[in-house]
């Protein structure tokens, strides 16, 4: 339901910003490998149904959400089937570690199909696609790697602190011991910033795109956040802070997303 209503609402929005202005909207959306669909037929169903509600003859990126428990091969085969029809202009998956990512690509180029994207989690504090193959398979392969929970959930905004922590189910994973332990790291960016005159969030978010064939993909829930997300862009840390940054952030531990690994 979630994605129904999403994609409603941007159909909506769509439709009346457009009827003030003529501008170019790209959209991206996905297919979610539920246990009930079964085969390429039923990525085909649900695009054509996602681009009813967006009221759009196509969309310019669709990736699978996520590894299905079965019939990926199907799903693959779907996603060149939309290609092939000009329902979208590029294919994507999502969270898939490398032999995953790699036997995609394989499949998809033999059907001339190029795979554009791999969106997982990716931050300063969650490195894993740069331990586990995925970032240079992706740069490798040509494969745009799309980072999602770019600043942790919030954490490298810094607004949370050890005695000011999240509250929900991200107080699990970041628990006041382990905002104690971000303290230097936050301090560094903190510092960083304000010589070039940029948040800590706008910092953290450059440091992925100095890594090269990244495009990360913060949340934005207002119009002031994406202006300060926007802030992001056109400039760039040295190859030192860059570096200064990534050591000190492996001397945090803790976090993990199995969903990676299987």
């Amino acid at each position: 339901m979630g994605a129904v209503n999403s994609e409603t609402l941007l159909g909506g929005f769509i439709k009346e910003r457009q009827q003030k202005d003529q501008i170019e909207v790209s959209v991206a959306t996905k297919f979610a490998a539920l246990p009930w669909r079964f085969g390429r037929g039923s990525v085909l169903s649900a695009l054509k149904k996602s681009l009813d509600r967006l009221g759009l003859a196509s969309v310019e990126l669709y990736q699978l959400h996520w590894p299905g428990i079965w019939g990926n091969e199907g799903y693959l085969d779907g996603l060149a089937d939309a290609y092939e029809q000009g329902l979208v202009k590029a294919v994507g998956v999502s969270n898939y570690n490398e032999k995953r990512l790699r036997d995609a690509h394989a499949r998809l180029k033999k059907r001339g199909v190029p795979l554009a994207a791999n969106q997982v989690n990716y931050s300063l504090i969650y490195r894993t696609p740069e331990l586990n193959g995925v970032k240079a398979a992706c740069d490798e392969l040509g494969i745009t790697l799309i980072a999602y929970s770019p600043i942790a959930q919030g954490v490298l905004t810094g607004k949370y602190t050890p005695e000011n922590p999240p509250t929900g189910p991200r107080a699990n994973t970041y628990t006041p011991e382990f905002l104690a332990k971000l303290q230097p790291l936050m301090n560094r960016i903190k510092e960083i910033g304000a010589s070039y005159g940029k948040s800590p969030t706008q910092v953290s978010l450059n440091w992925l795109t100095c890594q090269g064939n990244v495009v990360p993909i913060p949340g934005a829930k207002n119009a002031s956040q994406a202006k300060e997300f926007a802030g992001a862009l056109g400039w760039s840390l040295t190859g030192d802070e860059v570096e200064e940054l990534r050591t000190l952030a492996r001397e945090i531990k803790g976090i993990r997303m199995p969903i990676e690994e299987s």
